[in-house]
């Protein structure tokens, strides 16, 4: 059984004043993307991986790769317009490699600071479960917006009835494949801030838990990027020690 890695790194955005996107901004000279593969690079687990890459940034993704030594790395495709666009797309790039049985791992490529053990467990749920997504519980209060009153709120959603999800997910190739071929036939959850687990959940699928981690955040603000330059200078310090 193969476990492929998809990193999503399609998307445009853009950081503060920096001009490129999120996952080529440079933390201590490295980009971001980067310091994510090299955690899946190092990853016994994973056999090898697929970049979905932002059109125009293959070939300097692929540079990249070789430079940092990314040698899991085997495919590049392109990214779609939306979110579940650039992961049919990935799906679609293993389509002639993976059998059905094969699990893939869906990862952001701006979550650079996902940890060897959130990935053994999510792979392992997946492995004996058809999919598992990451997840750590709800420590805040949380309410529903009155959609008549936006600004006001009659119910709070019970914090121990909920979860947060993030990437890493993984699944069974085959059954994801086929779920993502029946949703763009029939325009089912492919709209939106939508992804692979809330196309499950559009479907009537079950989705398993697995084990997650706050520090597993994503680079979207420079505060964000602070905060992971603070975990390298942590990790350097400690290995100095």
């Amino acid at each position: 059984m193969n476990c492929v890695a998809i990193i999503l790194a399609a998307g445009q955005e853009t950081i503060g004043t920096e001009n490129i996107p999120k996952p080529f901004v440079n933390v201590f000279d490295k980009p971001v993307l980067m310091h994510t593969l090299e955690v899946f690079e190092h990853n016994p687990q994973v056999d090898y991986i697929e970049l979905v890459c932002l059109k125009g940034w293959t070939e300097i993704a692929r540079a990249y790769a070789k430079q940092y030594n990314i040698e899991k790395l085997k495919n590049i495709v392109i990214g779609g317009e939306t979110i579940q666009e650039t992961i049919y797309n990935g799906l679609l790039g293993l389509e002639d490699i993976l059998q059905n049985k094969d699990i893939v791992i869906i990862h952001d490529g701006i979550r650079p600071l996902v940890e060897d053990a959130v990935l053994t467990d999510v792979i392992q749920i997946a492995k004996e479960k058809g999919n598992a997504i990451s997840s750590i519980p709800n420590n805040e209060q949380v309410f529903v917006v009155d959609e008549n009153e936006p600004k006001t709120t009659k119910q709070f959603i019970p914090r121990e009835t909920i979860r947060r999800v993030s990437t890493p997910q993984a699944y069974c190739y085959g059954e994801l494949l086929e779920a993502y071929k029946y949703a763009f036939a029939n325009n089912i959850g492919i709209f939106g801030p939508s992804y692979a687990d809330t196309l499950y959940a559009d479907l009537g699928k079950k989705l398993f838990f697995s084990a997650g981690s706050d520090k597993n955040i994503k680079m979207n603000t420079e505060e964000d990027l602070g905060i992971f330059e603070a975990y390298l200078n942590r990790d350097k310090d400690l290995w100095l020690k």
